[in-house]
């Protein structure tokens, strides 16, 4: 069993290099929890030796196979308990998040995948992001980021799920998964960076 600090930092860690290839840090693992790098790495350092992470001494951390799997299950906990409270109860996309946060470590497995049942196995969450399923398989994406698309007509893929703020200025502009968009589109750089996209133009 792992505690909800331990599940927390397995996701954060998915959730940093879901989208971009990249290493990551104990210093940028804490930025994204809003922890103190003395605090991550002493957690870090339980979790190594639980065979969960992978950690280089100030380099690196990854999640091994098995932190993988624990990694997954509790994001498809928090995109499904997402998809829930928008289509059953009715909340917007800005507001789902956080009371995902809460929900995702208090309910069983089973719970889970009687909502999954429910809901009629959707295979992405309110903001496009793709929800693994019970054994860990994740639809493929060849979405990639909109400040770094090159095309002239693209599809929206998903939208990140940090700010609230955005998701709604973003709902307003109709910048929303499967919405069409031509470029250049009037997104500065920042709002362009938590937007993904696949070419619309692609078969």
């Amino acid at each position: 069993m792992l505690t909800t600090s331990e599940e927390d930092y397995l996701k954060a860690l998915y959730t940093l290099t879901e989208w971009d290839d990249t290493e990551v840090s104990t210093g940028v693992l804490a930025d994204q929890l809003g922890l103190s790098p003395a605090s991550v790495t002493s957690m870090i350092q339980k979790l190594a030796g639980k065979g969960l992470v992978n950690h280089v001494p100030r380099k690196t951390v990854a999640l091994s196979p098995s932190g993988r799997r624990e990694a997954l299950r509790m994001v498809r906990r928090h995109r499904l308990i997402e998809t829930f409270l928008r289509d059953e109860l009715g909340y917007g996309w800005d507001e789902v998040h956080d009371e995902a946060e809460a929900l995702e470590h208090t309910v069983s497995d089973r719970f889970i995948n009687a909502l999954d049942a429910r809901l009629g196995h959707p295979q992405h969450d309110p903001h496009g992001d793709a929800i693994p399923s019970a054994d860990g398989t994740l639809p493929v994406s060849e979405a990639i980021r909109l400040d770094r698309f090159s095309g002239d007509c693209a599809i929206i893929d998903r939208i990140s799920d940090e700010d609230p703020e955005f998701l709604r200025r973003a709902a307003i502009q109709g910048l929303v998964p499967g919405a069409l968009i031509r470029l250049p589109h009037q997104l500065n750089f920042i709002e362009a960076s938590l937007i993904w996209v696949r070419n619309a133009n692609s078969k």
